[in-house]
């Protein structure tokens, strides 16, 4: 097989203090991503929706580089740090994605970048959907693998996972079974829907670090939704929290026999949800990882707690079988009475701890008040954390902002800045990834990828759902949401 490779261009991280408030005060922002795109077709300078994954000392990020308005950017960027978060030198566009790619591909752009190692084979791998133009569509056109054989400092050309014909593919997500002890050790799991085929979900294995790809299998009732994130227990059973398709449930499915088979989904939640202000595209895709015990933590937006649904919460639903769930818990942020609204969740798990002392990491974009338009709603990064499996949480810090949603590319679901984002702990560190848009240059945009490091998992205050006036704040008070579920399968790209 011919391989070629791409040796990232090393850039110098720009490091900006950032605004905190409240317990984290060491913390600064680092620029670990640039859109350097020329193309006229797309919006420039703009990045959204990254993931992340650490390793050892090594963290790599992927990002959607490059946004078109009706689907997908110009490549898939990505930024690798070896020292533990500290530098980010090495960065620049995954080759053979796409026709702006190094080495171009026939493959007009690309969408859902995910991040994942697999420890036996040593290989890092970056999930996408590639995407072609056909008229005034844009359709998914196949599940790509990009992978590194030296730390996630170069890049070779993807392979295929899976490609599709006559259906319309969406929200890729990739995972490796990485315990020694698993009897499935080494195999990759990607995760993806069809929306051709009305979102069905479909699973696909590698066992030799993502050279090659198994059939495409579906949950065993052929379930529809999208947004799935798969996990793997250490014990090598694989579970997937996703969204259905109308993006009224968090539903999950898992597989106990290396991917051969998958089981029909069940129920973790239903969903009530806040449509979010100012036409900012926002959903409640799952955010999902996994301790040291095998225990899932599945985060989303809801509004259950709100009076009249009137703003979001971040909340939570745990479980050790992937069958059974918690019921939904709200993080406490900041009171239900608050306005404020929270959305696009991005949680992390330090995969050392465990249970009532697992250490957790929430990132989030927020508007203090949810009660705003598109020309005054003030769009920032929080951040919480816990070191008590989600018993208790820290005070709430902002990290960046306010942003003007003017800042953001437009997109034909809304100003974005990402469906999801994502954080990896390092040790007890964990680095955030987000983008963070800054004021336009006429008509070009200033929106990029950051961490920020100096952060620590806390939750020496103890903040717990707590009773204002008299109404405890962790008490449903909205079963229905305020958006009108789809009424057709939704896609995500």
């Amino acid at each position: 097989m011919f391989i070629t490779k791409f040796r990232a261009t090393i850039l110098i991280s720009t490091i900006a203090t950032l605004m905190t408030s409240g317990n984290v005060s060491a913390a600064s922002l680092i620029i670990i991503g640039s859109d350097g795109y020329t193309n006229t077709t797309s919006q420039h300078a703009t990045q959204v929706e990254p993931d992340s994954f650490a390793w050892g000392s090594t963290i790599v990020a992927a990002v959607q580089t490059g946004r078109f308005y009706n689907g997908g950017s110009s490549n898939v960027n990505f930024a690798t740090s070896t020292d533990g978060g500290a530098t980010w030198g090495v960065q620049g566009g995954l080759p053979g994605v796409t026709k702006f790619s190094p080495s171009p591909s026939a493959y007009d752009r690309v969408s859902d970048p995910s991040v994942a190692f697999d420890a036996m084979h040593n290989v890092w791998l970056v999930g996408s959907l590639a995407l072609v133009e056909s008229g005034s569509a844009v359709n998914g056109a196949g599940v790509l693998a990009s992978r590194s054989t030296d730390g996630g400092l170069t890049w070779q050309l993807p392979v295929l996972v899976n490609q599709s014909n006559l259906g319309n593919i969406d929200k890729d997500w990739v995972v490796c079974d990485n315990t020694v002890a698993s009897p499935h050790y080494g195999n990759c799991y990607v995760e993806w829907d069809d929306n051709g085929d009305g979102d069905r979900i479909y699973m696909s294995t590698s066992s030799d670090g993502g050279l090659t790809w198994g059939p495409r299998l579906k949950p065993a009732d052929s379930s529809t939704g999208l947004g799935g994130q798969p996990l793997v227990q250490p014990n090598g059973t694989v579970i997937v929290p996703a969204v259905n398709a109308n993006e009224t449930q968090i539903i999950a499915f898992q597989s106990n026999n290396g991917g051969a088979t998958w089981s029909t989904t069940t129920l973790v939640a239903n969903i009530s949800l806040h449509s979010v202000a100012g036409k900012l595209r926002s959903g409640p895709l799952p955010s999902a990882e996994i301790d040291a015990a095998g225990k899932v933590y599945v985060v989303w937006q809801d509004c259950r707690f709100r009076s009249h649904c009137r703003s979001n919460d971040i909340v939570m639903s745990t479980s050790t079988d992937g069958t059974t769930w918690t019921a939904v818990t709200r993080i406490p942020i900041d009171a239900t009475g608050s306005g404020v609204d929270h959305f696009i969740p991005g949680i992390a798990v330090d995969r050392t701890s465990s249970s009532a002392t697992a250490r957790l990491a929430l990132v989030y974009y927020f508007y203090p008040s949810s009660n705003c338009r598109a020309s005054t709603c003030q769009l920032e990064v929080g951040y919480v954390s816990s070191v008590t499996g989600g018993a208790s949480w820290s005070t709430p810090t902002t990290l960046v902002g306010p942003m003007n949603l003017a800042w953001l590319p437009n997109t034909s679901q809304g100003r974005m800045v990402g469906d999801y984002m994502s954080a990896s702990f390092v040790g007890a560190n964990p680095y955030p990834v987000f983008v963070v848009a800054k004021p336009n240059s006429g008509t070009v945009f200033d929106q990029a990828m950051n961490t920020a490091s100096g952060l620590t998992a806390v939750s020496s205050l103890g903040l717990q759902p707590t009773a204002q006036n008299g109404v405890a704040d962790d008490l449903v008070l909205s079963t229905s949401s305020d958006r009108a579920p789809s009424a057709a399968a939704v896609t995500r790209r």
